[in-house]
């Protein structure tokens, strides 16, 4: 008889532990559930804009597209060398079109809303070194000489 009370003592226990180490697994599962939800839910809306930078070149190009992607919550900036415009995607929560506007100009270049830094163009090589008339976001067909490469 005591055989019989330990063997189902012991059934017990191994039961009542089975059961608690299933409860915490269910536990830890739903906890990581949660957690993966909300980092996926977690989305930035981005804001693009198109405006007109003043370049010649590759190099202008490079410099331009520099200068933007140094501002935090931009995502991608493109430089149309023919067009002579610049298109930007950022996050407005992080940073606005003044704050990229400006960072161009630090850089020595103009845009269609602030004049660039006089020092840094006076430093951009020769071929960087543009036309302060130059005309900005051109539209239709473009003149061969603008498509030049430098």
């Amino acid at each position: 008889m005591k055989k019989v009370i330990l063997g189902v003592a012991m059934l017990a226990t191994i039961g009542l532990v089975s059961c608690k180490n299933e409860a915490k697994k269910e536990t830890e599962t739903e906890t990581k559930e949660v957690q993966t939800k909300q980092t996926t839910t977690k989305e930035v809306a981005m804001t693009e804009a198109t405006f007109g930078v003043r370049g010649n070149c590759g190099m202008c190009k490079n410099t331009i597209e520099k200068a933007v992607n140094g501002v935090d919550g931009v995502a991608s900036a493109d430089w149309d060398k023919v067009r002579k415009q610049i298109n930007v995607s950022f996050d407005d929560s992080k940073t606005n079109l003044d704050a990229i506007h400006n960072a161009i100009a630090a850089s020595g270049y103009d845009t269609d809303k602030v004049a660039g830094n006089e020092e840094a163009y006076g430093n951009l090589p020769g071929c960087c070194q543009y036309d302060h008339n130059m005309e900005m976001s051109l539209k239709g067909d473009v003149k061969a000489d603008e498509t030049s490469n430098h």
